[in-house]
């Protein structure tokens, strides 16, 4: 099964990156850049979280 989570755009894996490192240090998360296989699942949920509260509100801003 081949995964979905490529990205195709080589600028847009550094933009994630900066979007990740910020989201985590808005949760209070220390991310490292790398590998960062010593998170807890809430750790790394919460960072997901985040991300995901955060794309949705500059959806609906571009939405007004």
């Amino acid at each position: 099964m081949k995964s979905n989570n490529q990205i195709n755009i080589p600028e847009a894996r550094a933009a994630m990156d900066k979007f990740k490192m910020e989201a985590a240090s808005e949760v209070g998360v220390n991310l490292k850049e790398g590998y960062n296989g010593d998170l807890t699942s809430r750790e790394a949920g919460s960072v997901g979280g985040q991300m995901v509260k955060k794309m949705i509100e500059a959806y609906e801003q571009g939405l007004k």
